[in-house]
Parts: C-alpha cells; structure tokens; sequence
C-alpha cells in the first residue's frame, strides 16, 4: 500500500507530515484487524499526538539547560544519606510550582543537592513547564554581561518568565554590590509569580554574608523563605563513597584533563597514584637521576660504582626483589 502524492501534499499542508512514515504500517494494521473508520483515524492521530508531545519535551529539556539529565527513575532512594524522603516524594507532584512556592535543598559536597534538583526539573518539563536551570555564576555573570552591553533588558525577562528556575550552587562565594543588587531583583520579581529551586552548600542563615549589603540579603532572603520548602540533606560525600567501593583512596586527581600520554582512568590504565605514595615518588621526574628496576631475587645483587670522583653522580643499589628508590640528594635505597 502506497500513499498517494495528493495525500502526502494535503496532510503536510495540514501539518501531519509527522504520520506518513507509519501510515501504511498503520493501515495495514486496520485492514487485518478491519478496524472502522474511526477506530483507524484515532490510531493515527494519537500517533501524531506523542510524537509531538516526545518532541516538544526535548525541546524543553533542551531550552532548560540542565548540565546533567537527571530523571526520578535515574536516582537511588536508598543512598546513605539523610533527608526528609516523604517531603521530597511530595514535591514531586509538582503542587509547589502550581502554588509558586519554593524549594531550598542545602547540605555539604556531594551529598546529591544537584541531582534531586534536577530532578525535579526534569519532572516539571514532562509535565509541560518551562523551567530554566543556571549555576548561581553563570546566572550573575549573564547578567553582568547584559548590563555591560546594555541587553539587561531582555536577559532579565528571560530569567523570570519560566514557571521554574533552579540556581544550583549559591553563595559558593560572595557577591559584590552589582551582583547582589542583580540577584535580590530577581527575587522580588519572581515571588508570588513563579517558583525558585536553590541548592547549596551553606545553609540559609549563612546566604547573609554572601551578599554585598545585609539589607538587600534580609529583604531577598525573606521572600526566599516565606514560601519555601527546605531539604537539608545530610551523610557523606556520594562520590568519596563511591571512590572507596570501587577501591580507590578518594585522593581527587591534580589534573583537570586527560594527558595526551598519560594513564587515565578514562582509557583504563590507572589513574594518577595518591601523592606520597611510592608509585608517586618513582613517577616524579628527578633531575640528573634515572629509574633502575631491580632484578629478581634469583640473581646476585647489581652495583654501580662510581669512576672518578670529581662529580657526584648518583649511586644506584638494587636489593634482591626489591623496588629501588631514587631520592633527591641522588641516593638509592630500596623498598
């Protein structure tokens, strides 16, 4: 069964050329199990129906910006750490964005602020919001840049329309008098219109002193609160456990890329050994000193003597089975 081209031409006019690709298979269907005519046409619209709603859904994931996708379905319940667990099954039905309320998660590093956060706002795109998601420096530094190119005009509309905006990462450092100016406007613009999620590393009494001027931070901080639900998430970094289950010593890496050379944990090879360690202190590159692996203990001990004495090379000694160490002042003692 093929579809004819005056019908292709009529339905893209109509805007359904979105059905053609299942139409024949759908037509096939109806003419086996002869479903009637309204029985088919349902079945194709509806097909249109979820299509459209899968795609206006990425769509809003995509205008939200999350960094990371995080979906309820994704997340453990049965993490170690401590939190109001009720409370937050509440807030997923999403009645505080319906009563324009506010939500506060606070708590140390790690402990998964961002990832219930986002959560939430995935929850709230499927349910058909606008949410917007920011990293507090991004936000300000936004705004910055708009009032430096005079387009604060439009950048500060864009903030306050969503239904939901999550500010991950507030008062990590303390503003200036334009950032905490930018800030408590948008407070005051956005309460009683729409909902705020904030995570944070400080707990609220301590917002204070990230802002350039107490009264604006109290004023802020007030309207904040009035209409807030605060989850205060409590235990151990989830990455430093994760860490020491998978045997590792939770020493976080120095670089901030993989090197082009180098082992990574990426590739598979072992990762950057804690510092102190002997593994570190063999990889430290030492001047006028070279490695030396000793032999087994099958063999006779190696040593290497120095021919003259007007420089001081370094003496390397491999003890049988050993590990041989070469230290800065250019001496050799095994492990």
């Amino acid at each position: 069964m093929e579809v004819s081209p005056e019908l292709k031409d009529r339905m893209k006019r109509l805007r359904l050329g979105g059905v053609l690709p299942t139409l024949t298979d759908r037509a096939a269907l109806a003419a086996h199990e002869k479903l009637p005519y309204l029985d088919f046409l349902e079945l194709v619209l509806s097909d249109e129906v979820e299509r459209r709603d899968n795609g206006n859904l990425a769509r809003r994931i995509q205008a939200a910006g999350f960094e990371e996708e995080w979906t309820v379905e994704r997340l453990d319940w049965n993490v170690p750490v401590r939190f109001d667990r009720a409370r937050l099954k509440d807030l997923l039905s999403l009645g505080f964005i319906e009563r324009q309320e506010n939500v506060v998660f606070v708590g140390p590093v790690g402990v998964g602020k961002t990832c219930w956060g986002s959560a939430l706002g995935h929850s709230a795109c499927r349910a058909g919001y606008h949410v917007l998601y920011r990293r507090s420096d991004v936000l300000l530094g936004d705004l910055l840049r708009a009032r430096a190119d005079h387009t604060v005009e439009r950048e500060m509309p864009r903030l306050i329309a969503p239904d939901l905006l999550i500010v991950d990462d507030f008062a990590l450092r303390r503003m200036d008098e334009r950032a905490s100016s930018d800030f408590y406007e948008l407070v005051i613009e956005r309460h009683t219109r729409a909902s705020t999620i904030i995570t944070s590393h400080r707990t609220v009494d301590e917002w204070v002193a990230a802002f350039d001027d107490p009264i604006l931070a109290n004023s802020a901080l007030d309207r904040l609160a009035h209409r807030a639900h605060q989850i205060v998430i409590e235990g151990e970094s989830l990455r430093r456990r994760e860490a020491k289950l998978a045997g590792r010593t939770g020493v976080p890496s120095t670089r901030t890329a993989p090197e082009a050379d180098g082992p990574t944990p990426e590739n598979g090879r072992p990762e950057t050994p804690p510092p102190g360690s002997l593994a570190a202190r063999l990889a430290e590159p030492l001047a006028g000193a070279r490695r030396a692996a000793a032999p087994r203990a099958t063999t006779r001990p190696i040593v290497r003597r120095k021919k003259t004495r007007q420089k001081t090379p370094s003496t390397y000694r491999s003890p049988p089975g050993g590990m041989l160490v070469v230290t800065p002042g250019g001496n050799a003692r095994g492990e």
